[in-house]
């Protein structure tokens, strides 16, 4: 009987900080779910990408481990899924410089969250946050991933790993599997409670806008009540009422129900009973996955053991493609 091999997933995730609602309704939900749907998932937390601007190193270190902690209570199998941290593979910094020497000035210095943090941080425009993408490149390109999960509005990450591995491939043959990029079809794109028209980020001066995944419960209804809606009252997924469709798009995600059948739910309702259900429909979501967080965070010996025993598992892959394209560029074994 021929044996299909399954397609690779690869993911980073970021760990300067908690995840937000924005984070979870829009990727992590969704790439727990890859695991059972016939991929082979590769998954990651970037804390090298985490260097390219100023940070606490103790509060990297706590981020890193609660953000390991956090994704293994939403429900990542370790028996399915490798799940490692970067820094603790040494081949994404080898392979890294290799793509630098493979990728062009200016397709860096047109790489938008490139632009984006040396105007937030003009005085720390450092090499590293210039070349990140050769590092997020040599990420994705290591595990031979045929696809990335990333919102519309990140492609362009996909599209200059897919640039380098295919100008690499052209002069040395086949090396690297050029990835595909993998938009959601189901997810939210989660936007402030304060502000609808911007997307939901822990970094929102006003902290009433974002909701963290760890959010205790009293503080996400609190949150809720105080959301940006309307002059109206009417539940009603319409233009210009941005900040009722994104309460709509959050409890829609969660409980399955289409804007139909919200508006139906909610009809001769006003947005005091609207909002509450919104808030408990979160809460509820949210609540398993808090209480095993905590016991994970609390067993750190079982937290260690989980990423310790991952390092291995991806460096066994990845150690595969480096040698591969050390070989072809012709670096001594």
């Amino acid at each position: 009987m021929e044996t299909i091999e399954k397609k690779r997933i690869l993911s980073m995730y970021q760990c300067t900080g908690t995840f937000t609602l924005g984070n979870y309704l829009g990727a992590l939900r969704n790439h727990i779910k890859l695991q059972d749907e016939g991929y082979q998932c590769v998954y990651a937390l970037a804390d090298l990408h985490a260097l390219t601007i100023r940070h606490d190193p103790a509060e990297l270190r706590k981020y890193t481990k609660e953000a390991y902690a956090f994704l293994l209570a939403m429900g990542i199998d370790l028996e399915k899924t490798v799940f490692f941290i970067q820094s603790q593979v040494p081949q994404h910094t080898q392979l890294a410089w290799v793509l630098n020497c493979y990728t062009q000035f200016g397709e860096l210095s047109r790489m938008t969250q490139f632009k984006d943090k040396s105007a937030k941080h003009a005085d720390n425009i450092n090499a590293g946050l210039f070349t990140y993408p050769c590092l997020m490149a040599a990420d994705i390109l290591l595990y031979q991933a045929d696809y990335v999960p990333v919102g519309a509005d990140q492609k362009q990450h996909v599209e200059i790993a897919r640039d380098i591995a295919e100008r690499f491939n052209g002069i040395y043959g086949d090396t690297f599997t050029v990835p595909e990029p993998m938009i959601p079809k189901h997810g939210a794109r989660v936007m402030s409670l304060q502000n609808p028209l911007s997307k939901m980020s822990k970094s929102d001066e006003n902290q009433n806008g974002n909701i963290s995944v760890l959010d205790e419960p009293e503080t996400i209804m609190r949150k809720f009540k105080r959301a940006k809606t309307d002059s109206e009252s009417e539940v009603r997924f319409a233009p210009g009422k941005d900040g009722v469709n994104n309460l709509m798009g959050i409890y829609g995600v969660i409980t399955g129900k289409t804007m139909e059948e919200i508006e139906k739910e909610f009809q001769g309702k006003g947005y005091g009973d609207f909002k509450p259900a919104v808030a408990e429909a979160v809460i509820e979501e949210l609540r398993p996955i808090q209480a095993r967080f905590r016991e994970i965070v609390a067993d750190k010996a079982y937290l260690e053991k989980c990423y310790r025993e991952n390092a291995p598992r991806a460096q066994a892959i990845a150690q595969k493609t480096l040698a591969k394209a050390y070989r072809k560029v012709g670096l001594v074994s």
